[in-house]
Parts: C-alpha cells; sequence; structure tokens
C-alpha cells in the first residue's frame, strides 16, 4: 500500500499538480452561504492545514470532500480531473479518507471486527488476515494498536489511531483530520500531530482542521484561513518556514478575525463609562458537569458594566452559563450584591436578581405548545399576583403578556399563540421579556443573537445596551468577536474550561482577544 502511494505521488508532483483542487467552490443552505467561491489546493507530501472560527465553513468543506454534500457552485478535481463525489463510499474509492470529530467505530465490537463491516454478507471475514495487515500497517506508520482489543476499552486518543489506519488500509491518498484535536489530552493531541508529520513525509496530502493556531504552526505545511465561508488568506510552505511564529501568527490572525494589520482600532468601541459597585462576583467556579469540566474561573461583573466572554464554541460556555445559572453543581463562590448564592436552587437564585438568557431558545427556554402568555411565567409559576391560593388568576396573567408584547415589539397572532410557532426573533424577544423585568440585577446572555436576523440581531443588542444602561451587571458569552467588541466594555477568553485574561475594550482589543482565542494563552 505505501509503496503504490508513494508513487502515486512522485507521479503528481512530477505533473505539478495538487491531488485535490477546489475551484470557485460555493455550498448554499438556506439562508447561509456557507463556502463562498473556495479555492484551494491540496498538495501530496503536505500538511495542510484549515483555520477557522465556529461557522468559517470548515465542516461544510469536509463534508463535500467526504462526499455527504455536494457543491452549488464550482468544481472538485482529484488528479486535475473535475469529479463529482456522490457518497462517501465514492471518496473512499477516489482515495480520501475522513477522521470526524466524534467516532465513527463501533464502541461493543473489537477493531478488527469494526474494520470488516464493509465486507460483503455472503462471505466469513478473515479476522486474521484483517489482524496481520493491521499489524503491519500500524508498525509502518509507528503506532501501537490491538486488534482484538473492545473499541470500548480505548482512550479517545486510541480510537482515533484506529480511525486513522482503517482509512490507511483503504487505501487513502488523502487523509482528512477534522478537529482531531478537540477531544484529546495534550500528549494526545502531541502524538497525534508527530503521526501527521509522519504520514505527509510518506506521501499523503493531509488535510487538518483545527481552530488552534499553535497546532498549525507547529504541525502545518501550508495553512489556509477560512472567514465567513470565504478563504481569507493562506500561508504557503516557503513563507511558512521562513518567517518567525511571531510573524505568521500576526497574519493568521489578521485573516482571522479581519484585519491585515495589528493594532487597527475598532470601528464603534464603547464609550469610557462609570460603573457601579460589583454585583455579580464568582471565585473559584469548579465543575465536573457537562462535557468541558470548568477550572477555577474566577470574574466580576459592576453595576452598569458588560463582560464579554469569547471562545471558540465548546469551550466551556454552556457549562460556564448552567453553573452559573445553578442548572449544575460546581465548586466555588457566586455571590451576587455580596450575598453568596453557590448553593441556591435555580429558582432562589432568580428570586435574588440573577437571569439566564439561554441560547437554545425552543429546547430550554420555552416550551413550544404552551402559549406567549404562559411562557413569560415558566420561572414563577404558582407565584403571586398571577395565582393565589393556588388558583390562577388569568387576568393578571394576560395583563403582563399583552405589557410584554407591546414593549418588546413581539409579533404574535396572539398572546394565546403557541409559543413554537413564532419565529426565531420573536421567541428570543419572548426570552428576553421574561428575563429582563422584574427584579433582574445581573443577566447572563448566552449567544443571544445565534441565528437571528440582522434586524432582530439589531434589537437583541439594543437590549442588552439597554439593561446595561438601566444597571444590571451583564455577562455576555458570544462565538462572535464583532458583537463583543461593540458591546463589551471587557473581554475575556474561555479556552478548555479556563477563562483567560480580561482585556479593556478599545484599540488593539481585537487583536489581544484573537490572539488569546488563537493561542489558548493569556496576554
Amino acid at each position: 500500500m505505501q509503496a503504490s502511494i508513494e508513487a502515486e505521488t512522485s507521479s503528481t508532483r512530477a505533473l505539478g499538480r495538487p491531488f485535490i483542487g477546489l475551484r470557485g467552490v460555493t455550498k448554499r443552505f438556506p439562508g447561509v452561504i456557507a463556502n463562498n467561491n473556495v479555492n484551494i489546493d491540496i498538495w501530496p507530501g503536505e500538511v495542510h492545514v484549515l483555520l477557522g472560527e465556529n461557522g468559517a465553513g470548515k465542516s461544510t468543506l469536509v463534508g463535500m470532500l467526504s462526499g455527504l454534500q455536494q457543491p452549488d457552485e464550482g468544481t472538485i478535481e482529484i488528479d486535475g480531473t473535475a469529479v463529482t463525489i456522490s457518497s462517501p463510499r465514492h471518496a473512499l474509492s477516489l482515495g480520501i479518507g475522513t477522521v470526524f470529530q466524534h467516532s465513527m467505530l463501533v464502541p461493543s465490537l473489537s477493531v478488527v471486527d469494526n474494520f470488516t463491516l464493509d465486507g460483503v454478507w455472503w462471505r466469513k471475514p478473515d479476522r486474521s488476515g484483517v489482524a496481520k495487515r493491521i499489524h503491519e500497517i500500524a508498525e509502518r506508520v509507528g503506532l501501537r494498536v490491538d486488534p482484538f482489543a473492545l473499541v470500548s476499552t480505548l482512550s479517545l486518543g486510541e480510537r482515533q489511531q484506529v480511525e486513522i489506519l482503517r482509512a490507511l488500509m483503504r487505501g487513502s491518498r488523502c487523509l482528512i483530520l477534522d478537529e482531531a484535536t478537540a477531544m484529546l489530552t495534550p500528549h494526545e493531541a502531541t502524538a497525534l500531530g508527530a503521526l501527521m508529520r509522519r504520514l505527509a513525509a510518506d506521501g499523503l496530502a493531509v488535510i487538518f482542521i483545527t481552530h488552534k493556531l499553535n497546532e498549525a504552526l507547529a504541525y502545518g505545511d501550508r495553512i489556509s484561513v477560512l472567514r465567513l465561508g470565504r478563504n481569507a488568506g493562506s500561508i504557503g510552505p516557503q513563507e511558512l518556514h521562513e518567517q518567525s511564529d511571531e510573524e505568521n501568527t500576526r497574519n493568521i490572525i489578521g485573516f482571522m478575525f479581519g484585519q491585515s494589520t495589528v493594532g487597527k482600532t475598532n470601528d464603534q468601541p464603547r464609550p469610557a463609562r462609570d460603573f457601579g459597585a460589583v454585583i455579580l462576583r464568582v471565585e473559584g467556579l469548579t465543575s465536573r458537569a457537562g462535557r468541558i469540566p470548568l477550572n477555577n474561573i474566577a470574574f466580576s461583573v459592576r453595576a452598569g458594566e458588560i463582560l464579554g466572554i469569547a471562545g471558540i464554541d465548546g469551550n466551556g460556555q454552556k457549562e460556564l452559563a448552567e453553573a452559573l445559572a445553578g442548572q449544575t453543581e460546581a465548586s466555588g463562590s457566586v455571590q451576587l450584591n455580596g450575598m453568596e448564592i453557590g448553593a441556591h436552587t435555580v429558582g432562589a437564585r432568580r428570586l435574588a436578581g440573577l437571569r439566564y438568557v439561554t441560547d437554545d431558545r425552543l429546547g430550554e427556554g420555552t416550551v413550544g405548545i404552551f402559549s406567549v402568555a404562559t411562557n413569560f411565567l415558566l420561572k414563577d409559576i404558582g407565584a403571586a399576583p398571577f395565582w393565589q391560593r393556588g388558583m390562577e388568576k388569568p387576568q393578571a396573567i394576560n395583563a403582563q403578556a399583552t405589557e410584554h408584547v407591546r414593549n418588546f415589539d413581539i409579533r404574535t397572532p396572539s398572546i394565546q399563540t403557541p409559543v413554537g410557532t413564532l419565529s426565531g426573533g420573536n421567541i428570543q424577544k419572548v426570552l428576553l421579556a421574561r428575563e429582563l423585568t422584574g427584579t433582574a440585577e445581573a443577566v447572563i446572555f448566552a449567544k443571544p443573537t445565534y441565528g437571528l436576523d440582522v434586524k432582530n440581531i439589531r434589537a437583541t443588542r439594543e437590549r442588552i445596551r439597554e439593561a446595561a444602561n438601566n444597571g444590571k451587571a451583564v455577562l455576555l458569552i458570544s462565538t462572535d468577536l464583532d458583537e463583543l467588541l461593540e458591546l463589551a466594555d471587557r473581554i475575556s477568553v474561555i479556552d478548555s474550561g479556563r477563562l483567560l485574561g480580561a482585556v479593556e475594550n478599545g484599540p488593539n482589543a481585537r487583536d489581544a482577544v484573537g490572539r488569546m482565542m488563537s493561542t489558548g494563552e493569556e496576554e
């Protein structure tokens, strides 16, 4: 197999053409252009890193190369010939193997049995022969894999090695690793990087999808940056290796965050303002609930202040919001106006003045089959003046609902309309009306404009500004850096459950935050 790969590679290099060529590739979904006129070449013998924030178009690109989706415009070339990759099986036959972020192996089966799943049904699989090939290829690329081990007993890093071996056994000439280090320990991530370098040295084309700049610089021969579906810029092998890491970092941050130079000021920085006393203080917040553990989180937010939390999605944003709201167990201190509320229930924290606007509007924030009026009161069931002695007071409920619909410009046929039939923007307005009224002292916003149209994004951002101007302490968790730069007074970065730094918004804030997001290191 390896001799065949090297022969193919030599032939392709001799012809001076890449193994894969993307030519003006565009992919649309309803309301979104996921990839917009993307042009990228993938060469054999190189680790080609695709960098970009969540939503930049990386996963869609992987889907098209893997045969899961087809481009709406443009072409994909293999060895210089335009092809239509019609299915994952077709992609494999063309020599493109993909290892996704989440394992595709069957945990209850052994490694060797996973490798024989695509065999013909009428012939008994040659388990011993397959096991021998696994040993041979694993030894060739420097891996140690037990063919008869149950997948369920393997670590995430070991499972990933198994998936890479399976792709190699299928004759892959290009190996796509989609966010391959996201779930790995630092040691496993380093081992994977070394493996990529060996595979490239043996002639494979490796596409490494990541959002971590330090990994791109450590393992890449060529780096392309996607931003908002476009190829924002690339750094070739010569430039990458001749320039210092600092120079390459500077260029990549410019590509990723919309600047060609470091030090450009924000277009509309928030004016300097005087804040009141600390309303929300968090110290040593630690939690093992959820997918990303929280580690010793500490921050404070003053009256009238907006503290932004930036970061690539999936680094503990949801875990942080839920721990603060009391939805998950956590140790450490959470104080509201000097009162310890870390042991309080969700309801008790709400009564004290802590509010949470979730990013899951329908699944968590509302009950779709309930009316708009009822959803305003989901967190106040049984409370006066809407209930008295256990009896519902429809007149009071309807009066409040009518007021909220008017004040928050909620477009609904009636206050009795099921909330799930409204648009996403109007559902968000229902959440804002519920959480921003009453005794709110501090408000946690989790990705508040995600999935909204331009008009509702503006309306939601104005409500956030208004909350701060009215003296509330605002914690704004967002994966949209431009949104944070527009709204926040200070910005911290969350990375793998740790909170990094606190940058004052103003000149150079974009670069400082972008650098922390990309490197995972404090300024």
